[in-house]
């Protein structure tokens, strides 16, 4: 990445970083950085004791990479979610 990293694109890398279900490619999509540069920005920023238990958890880990992952698209949606606008639920006849 040519350009610093503000607080807060560093705190969303950070969280991005943690959850199962968000490959590193999405990462590299967003803010691209690869692998092995989010690698080096969780040992940087995060604690010792978190940083180890972040790569326990993230090595091997199938999902965390888009190739290797059997899931497509894992994640709820609600059956009224075409309902849904400005954070409304219409109401329903």
């Amino acid at each position: 990445m040519t350009q610093p990293l503000t607080a807060q694109q560093t705190d969303r890398i950070i969280e991005m970083a943690w959850e199962d279900r968000t490959p590193f490619e999405a990462i590299l999509a967003q803010f691209g950085l690869a692998e092995a540069e989010v690698i080096v920005l969780m040992r940087r920023e995060l604690k010792p004791a978190s940083w180890r238990r972040w790569r326990e958890r993230v090595q091997g880990r199938a999902t965390k990479h888009q190739v290797k992952s059997a899931v497509d698209d894992a994640r709820f949606k609600s059956n009224l979610q075409r309902s849904i606008t400005r954070n409304k639920i219409s109401k329903r006849s």
